[in-house]
């Protein structure tokens, strides 16, 4: 009996020692893994700034290192913040030390607004006299439409290279026959005809409404993007369009041929062209430094500056709590709050990235900017997405700036309740009988279908927000709620058709919105007299760990089923019986 204890009590204080050492070596590990990514990068005398965008996520915020994906071997990709890669390119644009961009545009993915804002960066560069010079082997959409703006666009001679240069395309997932297979019943309550985030749980093909708003979205963002490449390359978008549309781009000679590159050149010849052009016999002789590592560099706050312009990023699903991955009502409420108590901030822009989500968290959130607006101005900026909930907390503010391709409006309201009495008695062979104190309390219990009375109550919940939402819009657009409700109905329009319709005010890049709002405060007489502060902090290394270790992985990520896995996530909060303002699909390039 000795020894048992003896032996019991040796395992456990074994088990104790090397948990305490596990903890210790995965802290010595997370501080390794961010000291390699806080290298501060040096800048040559003379360089080329380098942009390859199969290393860059473009996204809202830059983002330290994720260490799951380093030790896993994806950590070659950074993710940088939209206004930091502005920022780097500009400051490259007036910095003697820079003499050209050499842009590798392959790979280039995400957010089709965070595309738009990226190559006007680039544009304005070259307005500046410099140079852009990209080669591309394997061209796709984002990347030929980032390559467009170059100076001279080179191309890989050989044949194996892969065109996915085909325009743009979405795909709209409906699930109705599956779920009638499982014997799930979704009953959708909504007000808007064009308001389709529930139809894919309701239908098995598209609704007229529904597929005439997005082939009039997918036509917009598309006229947008073919309009400045066939600028840039000299030939009309009509074109462009027939040369995609009858598949002539097969081979690198027939991009030549149409006049999409200027030469092709292997890579030993395009060395040399570099060469050449940065005035050096050697290709080695011609240093340079990455956009990352020169954002890093100019990332820069001007401390000394008194007054300070916030930026709020409201990037995410707009959900009821706390969650920092997300636009979480409660967080984001004291999140303003604290930039509407710090008085040394004298302007605001809200940098809108969402499709919109909970009513409840969207009225927190708008709540709190009313207040803000009653000491400062607050510039709304929107990223890829303003919809719905989106729309609603910002539709108030005093400008607003829009990406010709933003996905914004979706002005609609509805309520999902799934029955799953038809899986559980039919499927499943199981019976369940209710017990009630009330005649509806087991309304949302998902055990049956909700009889007329239940469905007219919801209903009227739904018209009650939606006519609340118009009223915002109404008051912050200054429009008539009868013109507001013509454009609603739950429609989602892009950028370049919203400010046709009165939704958003000019199109601009977030670097264009912090400049209005810095210019909007008294005695400032440049943007650069200002200081930026972001809200909320990103998070940093050892939050990305835990979320990484704790939060939700796709296991379908970067295959066909990708989209269906999100929408049945989707579906998890959806059908809650609360009220939403959400948009029915995101978009992203690739």
């Amino acid at each position: 009996m000795k020894d048992f204890i003896k032996m019991t009590l040796a395992t456990l204080a074994g088990l104790f020692i090397f948990g305490i050492v596990s903890f210790f070596m995965m802290f010595a590990m997370i501080g390794a893994l961010a000291a390699v990514g806080s290298t501060q990068p040096v800048m040559p005398r003379e360089g080329v700034l380098k942009i390859d965008m199969s290393t860059i996520a473009l996204a809202e915020q830059t983002q330290e290192a994720d260490p799951m994906s380093i030790l896993q071997g994806n950590g070659n990709t950074s993710v940088l913040g939209i206004y930091s890669a502005i920022k780097a390119i500009s400051a490259a644009a007036e910095d003697p030390a820079i003499k050209f961009i050499y842009m590798r545009p392959d790979g280039a993915s995400g957010g089709i607004a965070h595309l738009e804002e990226f190559r006007s960066a680039l544009k304005k560069f070259r307005s500046s006299g410099k140079a852009i010079v990209s080669y591309t082997e394997n061209p796709g959409n984002g990347g030929y439409y980032l390559a467009s703006v170059s100076d001279k666009i080179y191309m890989t001679p050989h044949d194996g290279s892969l065109n996915m240069f085909s325009g743009l395309s979405s795909q709209l997932i409906f699930l109705k026959d599956a779920l009638d297979w499982l014997g799930v019943n979704m009953q959708l309550i909504r007000h808007g005809k064009y308001k389709s985030a529930g139809e894919m749980y309701i239908r098995n093909s598209a609704s007229k409404e529904n597929m005439e708003q997005n082939e009039a979205m997918i036509s917009s963002v598309w006229n947008s993007w073919a309009e400045e490449i066939a600028e840039a390359r000299n030939i009309t978008t009509e074109e462009l369009n027939s040369i995609l549309d009858n598949l002539e781009l097969n081979f690198p000679e027939d991009f030549l041929e149409k006049g999409l590159v200027d030469e092709l050149m292997t890579r030993e010849q395009l060395q040399q062209k570099l060469a050449d052009l940065f005035v050096t016999d050697k290709f080695e002789n011609v240093k340079g430094i990455s956009l990352q590592d020169y954002a890093m560099l100019k990332n820069t706050v001007n401390f000394k500056a008194a007054n300070k312009v916030a930026v709020i990023y409201a990037d995410g699903e707009i959900i009821d709590g706390n969650d920092k991955m997300q636009v979480a009502g409660d967080r984001f409420a004291k999140v303003i709050a604290d930039v509407r108590n710090d008085k040394s901030v004298k302007a605001v822009v809200l940098r809108v990235n969402s499709p919109g989500g909970s009513v409840l968290a969207s009225e927190k959130i708008k709540t709190e900017l009313d207040l803000l607006r009653e000491s400062v101005p607050v510039i709304a900026s929107y990223g890829n997405y303003a919809a719905s909930g989106g729309y609603w907390i910002s539709a108030c503010s005093d400008y607003i700036f829009s990406n010709a391709t933003t996905l914004t409006g979706s002005i609609g309201v509805f309520s999902m309740i799934p029955d799953f009495s038809g899986t559980i008695n039919g499927k499943l062979r199981v019976n369940i009988t209710p017990v009630n104190s009330n005649r509806h309390a087991d309304m949302y219990g998902g055990m049956r279908p909700l009889d007329k009375n239940e469905i007219a109550y919801m209903q009227a919940s739904v018209e009650k927000i939606y006519n609340k939402f118009t009223g915002i819009v109404s008051e912050g657009r200054e429009m008539s709620v009868p013109s507001v409700d013509a454009i609603a109905q739950g429609r989602v329009w892009a950028g370049a058709e919203a400010i046709r319709i009165g939704l958003v005010d000019q199109i601009g890049t977030i670097e264009d919105a912090i400049a209005y709002a810095a210019m909007s405060i008294e005695d400032v007489s440049s943007p650069a007299d200002v200081q930026i502060v972001e809200y909320p902090k990103p998070l940093n290394t050892f939050e990305i760990l835990l979320d990484s270790l704790t939060g939700e992985q796709s296991i379908a990520a970067g295959t066909p089923f990708e989209g269906l896995e999100k929408a049945i996530r989707n579906s998890k909060t959806s059908c809650s019986g609360k009220a939403y303002a959400r948009m029915p699909y995101e978009i992203i390039i690739k």
